[in-house]
């Protein structure tokens, strides 16, 4: 692989091939078996163990690099010139002899979600697994070993998930006894069950909630979208002839699908589901920035490039609207940005992060292997060598220009993205992570979720630092954080476009939320502007307001907030190199600008610079500012770029901005809500 700097850009292929992503799955997989058991039941891969323990830990170990072998070998048409599967083969014999035992060997047993569930996960893995090679292991095993992998198995199906994605858990293993002739009512209950879930948690524009919440974030593509569409490309080729059309017996695309019709019970679950994936794509296919890399946003980015994992999916059914030189670019950009830049250590194994090794990227369930679930980008194997994904040129991503602008209201989101410096950026105004059970406290505070705004080339700061792209309130000292986030609309036009949300400010310390204490917020961005517009409601005497801008190792500029200042780190050092700025301006409202440090860094940056405006608020009021995040040299400074700023409406509601390049006017209104732009 080429170093970062030669990593490719804007117009610049990766030069990866399918010959490539084969031997990137060997070599991930030769780097963990070297950690595996004398049985090879467990790969207990060295690293801090996650709160399920190290026995679980282990077979996390094998049965995620189990899928990294599985599309491997299925994709080759069952050459497995390394031995793969006989070793999966020998683990699962011996990991199912006495589940439940503490020995070397077998395999913990699947529990509930709430009784160190981590099994019910890897439940799914092996089932896929066993799936995609049923030719070439499960037909050959002996019968009393598959006796006992489906009475382990089974576990999954009855014990309870967790609310959200883990339904597909069971629906996969199921999927799995059907296909092999083993399924039954509890079978079929696991499917119905699942399936009718995942339509309640459809919200439309091709994206799922993680749940009955409001969780939109990359499970979409790993998880929501991924399980039952592969189980139903691999339902259409089981068949005597599975073996060779595993892999694709064509080597064309499928036919395009037609858009999603209202669900009904006419209608085909499997072109339903694949409708909806391609739906999924056309706004998913904008969160790559032009270097490959995914947007930094939600929980378990430490499993890096399984982002492509829907792109992947998409190509090889034929679910997908990009076309071949777009996925495959993808794809390829994805891979090489991660494996460029330190994923994998001197041993060869994926480390627990993001770039390399990052505590903050991580949650308490990641162990040692649970970066092995970038394992599903190699779906992309299952199309063969002539399939369209692996002859047909690369072609530029969506972020690489013209400059876009896409709001989407089903999940609260206002995506941009920049052809210049081919970043793209995400703003928040629906995706929280907050069950609708929970109550909001701070003490939960998520910072992949709670911030205003991620991107593809920063990353949230830590909670022990002061908070990126955050509007708090202060009182007595106490800062407020954003839990539950509530949408209030999402549109764009030519060139430009906004989203809206409100939360209740909750606070760690003292009363956990002040009666009528309320933030409504809006975001409108136009090229790489983002006008940030607050209203507070039912603010106390003395209370203090903060906004904050994007986190990089470059410095804003003390005290001055416009972000004209190169320097790196402290007093100018090396701050990590990140190659982007971040500029904020105080335009209505605010009194004070200067520059927070955050030396926990980001996942980018080892310490990071944060630009801060501060304000008094009391009763109601309105906040607007200016920011910015560009890799463009030579940008002009924000303060050049309003050229008038006024408030309108009854109270001073309504603020609006004259742009200073062509004249237009942007208003926002919040009595009632209301965002044009002229």
């Amino acid at each position: 692989m080429t170093s970062p700097r030669e990593t490719p850009g804007p117009g610049r292929e990766t030069g990866l091939t399918r010959a490539d992503w084969e031997a990137t799955a060997d070599r991930l997989l030769h780097a963990a078996w070297r950690w595996a058991t004398p049985g090879r039941a467990l790969l207990d891969l060295p690293g801090r163990p996650s709160v399920s323990g190290v026995r679980s830990d282990g077979l996390e170990g094998y049965a995620r690099t189990f899928l990294a072998a599985a599309f491997r070998v299925a994709g080759a048409g069952g050459d497995d010139p390394h031995g793969w599967l006989d070793r999966y083969a020998d683990g699962l014999a011996a990991g199912t002899r006495t589940p439940g035992r503490d020995d070397a060997e077998s395999w913990p047993l699947i529990l509930g979600h709430d009784v160190h569930g981590q099994p019910m996960v890897e439940s799914a893995s092996v089932a896929v697994g066993l799936r995609l090679t049923r030719t070439w292991l499960w037909d050959r095993l002996d019968p009393q070993v598959r006796d006992r992998a489906e009475e382990w198995l089974r576990g999954t199906l009855r014990h309870t998930p967790a609310p959200n994605n883990w339904y597909l858990f069971p629906y996969s293993v199921a999927g799995f006894l059907e296909s092999v002739g083993r399924g039954d009512a509890e079978t079929a209950r696991a499917r119905e069950r699942a399936l009718g879930l995942l339509e309640g948690w459809y919200r439309g524009q091709g994206w799922y909630a993680d749940g009955d919440g409001r969780a939109f974030d990359h499970y979409n593509g790993w998880a929501l979208h991924f399980y039952p569409v592969l189980d139903a490309h691999l339902a259409r080729l089981e068949a005597p002839t599975l073996g060779t059309q595993l892999a694709g017996d064509t080597g064309k695309s499928a036919e395009p699908v037609k858009p999603a019709k209202p669900a009904g019970p006419e209608e085909p679950v499997d072109a339903r589901l694949g409708a909806r994936l391609r739906e999924h794509l056309e706004s998913f296919s904008l969160l790559f920035g032009a270097d490959g890399a995914p947007i930094h946003f939600g929980r378990s980015l430490t499993y890096r490039f399984a982002a492509g994992a829907a792109v992947a999916l998409g190509a090889v059914t034929g679910h997908t609207p990009l076309a071949p030189g777009v996925s495959r670019r993808l794809l390829n950009g994805s891979l090489r940005y991660f494996l460029d830049r330190g994923a994998t250590g001197p041993d060869g194994l994926l480390s627990l992060g993001w770039h390399g090794p990052h505590v903050a990227t991580l949650q308490r369930y990641s162990g040692p292997a649970s970066p092995y679930w970038a394992s599903k980008a190699f779906a992309a194997l299952l199309a063969p060598p002539e399939h369209p994904l692996w002859t047909a040129t690369e072609e530029p991503v969506p972020s690489e220009g013209p400059d876009r602008v896409l709001a989407l209201p089903a999940p609260g989101l206002l995506v941009h993205s920049t052809a210049v410096d081919g970043i793209v950026r995400l703003h928040n105004h629906g995706s929280d992570n907050v069950r609708p059970h929970e109550g909001e406290s701070a003490h939960q505070d998520d910072p992949h979720y709670g911030r205003q705004a991620y991107s593809t080339r920063t990353g949230p700061t830590s909670p022990e630092n002061i908070a990126d792209n955050h509007f708090a309130v202060e009182i007595a000292g106490v800062r407020s954080v954003r839990r539950r986030i509530r949408p209030l609309g999402a549109g764009h036009g030519d060139g430009w476009g906004w989203a809206a949300s409100w939360h209740l400010p909750v606070f760690v310390s003292g009363p956990p939320v002040v009666p009528g204490l309320r933030v409504e917020s809006v975001t409108v961005v136009r090229g790489r502007y983002e006008l940030r517009v607050h209203r507070v409601s039912g603010a106390p005497p003395g209370a203090r307001v903060r906004q904050t801008g994007w986190a990089t190792s470059a410095s804003t500029g003390t005290g001055t907030g416009t972000g004209d200042d190169n320097g790196e780190g402290p007093g100018g050092g090396p701050g990590g190199g990140d190659g982007v700025r971040s500029a904020l301006l105080g335009l209505y409202g605010w009194e004070s600008a200067d520059e927070q440090r955050a030396p926990h860094g980001t996942a980018f940056t080892r310490w990071a610079h944060v630009p801060r405006l501060t304000a008094q608020a009391e009763g109601t009021a309105l906040f607007a500012a200016l920011a910015t995040l560009t890799g463009e040299p030579g940008a002009i400074s924000l303060s050049e770029a309003v050229s008038t700023v006024r408030t309108a409406g009854v109270d001073g509601s309504t603020i609006e901005v004259t742009w200073a390049d062509d004249g237009s006017t942007t208003r926002v209104g919040f009595d009632p809500l209301t965002v044009g732009h002229l």
